[in-house]
């Protein structure tokens, strides 16, 4: 793709990496075919495609952010789908989350858009404000749909209510900040990532990852004052709180390091694939920063989903805990086109004993990404629905999804039991039944 910023323009750090994404599109289209949105809408503008020529016209006349391209960019999941698919190796993550920087920094949102939206970034990165505030939703949660028609804030509201489970889960000993020690012989050290809205909604996931790790030779460390990664506010273009989120668990992880005068690690696992894919990528948003640029690249290379972590530890121990279950995989997103692990989790589940099933239709987004299933609402339903019936389709007896937001957004439309690859993978090696299957 031709383009015409200024030397000017291109001085700024920023606006050359966006020139170099956009130089290296050449316009193929192969991007809509896997676009959910576009599927959805049938619309050029809620492609890719669509969106980077939006993007391009932005930045080039470097004009503040209108009303048609923050719709059509808000709409957005950043599935990363068209980056798999893209022949040509468009690195279209980095321009979305330049284009929402801009946005963020030029657009006016409506008051009632910008209450809620600061109410999300002010509320879900902090586990001790979001779940008091759960807790009284999941009170609230069965008159979501007397919000629905309400003015402003009344839907998406609702849309967050429809979210919660009957009742938030207990907080397990495994959650607790210090070392959990290997059981046996210590193979390794690793940091164990709790995140933010996970450690709220599904503590039992990085609590079964503590009994399976601890369980295969693994000292786990649960580090004091680490938080959310900052995917959750990245993703609004609220780059510069992002940064410092990262920054927060940089200086937190790198104390655990031998550079940093620490014991070492091994690695920094993670069971959520959105926050897999933002500590991957700290390296590149902290690459013109002195003073952590090093240190964030570091931290990068040490990120590994839970899923790469137990696939260096096998033979697993097969013990006939769980019973031959049909288990439908969901691939999330964040993991099979952020972070490019397909197979991988299937083929520990199926080590582990279980019959396992890819889902039709794979590659499409559930809906959940982040905060979009609170942000868009209408589109995300659809989203789900599409997924809820390629997966009822196969009848199986559990979901396996890797990431918190997933097991939310599909759990909320259907009956099957939603749970995370780890969980089924503790239970066949000797762990709790997964609470969502008892």
């Amino acid at each position: 793709m031709q383009t015409n910023f200024s030397l000017a323009q291109l001085a700024n750090a920023d606006i050359a990496e966006a020139d170099r994404i956009l130089r290296t599109c050449v316009h193929c289209g192969f991007c809509t075919a896997t676009c959910p949105t576009f599927l959805l809408l049938g619309d050029e503008r809620d492609s890719p495609r669509g969106r980077i020529y939006l993007i391009k016209d932005m930045l080039e006349n470097d004009r503040p952010a209108d009303e048609t391209t923050v719709t059509h960019i808000d709409r957005c999941l950043s599935c990363l789908s068209c980056m798999t698919t893209c022949p040509s190796g468009v690195d279209y993550m980095h321009l979305v989350d330049h284009a929402r920087s801009h946005i963020a920094e030029t657009y006016r949102r409506p008051f009632a858009d910008r209450l809620y939206r600061g109410l999300l970034a002010a509320i879900l990165p902090y586990p001790a404000r979001l779940r008091p505030l759960l807790t009284l939703g999941v009170l609230a949660r069965p008159f979501a749909a007397l919000l629905k028609p309400l003015p402003g804030i009344g839907r998406p509201i609702a849309a967050l209510l429809d979210l919660l489970p009957k009742r938030l889960p207990a907080r397990p000993p495994e959650a607790r900040s210090g070392i959990h020690p290997a059981k046996g012989d210590r193979l390794r050290r690793v940091v164990l990532l709790g995140g933010c809205a996970s450690e709220v909604l599904g503590p039992d996931v990085n609590a079964a990852a503590v009994r399976l790790l601890t369980r295969l030779g693994v000292e786990v460390v649960r580090a004091e004052g680490e938080g959310c990664c900052g995917s959750l506010r990245h993703h609004m273009g609220e780059t510069a709180a992002s940064h410092a989120d990262a920054r927060r668990n940089i200086d937190i992880w790198w104390k655990e390091t031998v550079e940093g005068g620490g014991p070492g690690l091994d690695a920094i696992v993670i069971t959520a694939s959105g926050c897999g894919v933002m500590v991957k990528d700290y390296g590149h948003l902290l690459s013109d920063d002195p003073a952590y640029a090093g240190k964030a690249a570091a931290v990068s290379a040490l990120a590994k989903d839970i899923s790469e972590v137990v696939a260096t530890l096998q033979p697993l121990p097969n013990l006939g805990n769980a019973p031959k279950l049909k288990v439908a995989y969901h691939g999330a997103c964040a993991l099979q086109h952020g972070q490019k692990i397909h197979a991988l989790p299937m083929r520990l589940l199926a080590d582990a004993g279980f019959a396992v099933m890819p889902v039709p239709e794979g590659h499409i987004c559930c809906g959940s990404a982040g905060t979009y299933n609170m942000l868009q609402s209408e589109l995300a339903g659809q989203l789900r629905a599409r997924k809820v019936a390629n997966i009822e389709r196969l009848e199986p007896d559990v979901v396996a999804a890797g990431n918190v937001g997933c097991i939310a957004q599909i759990g909320a439309g259907t009956t099957i039991p939603v749970v995370h690859p780890v969980q089924l993978i503790d239970w066949a090696t000797g762990g709790e039944k997964p609470a969502g299957m008892r």
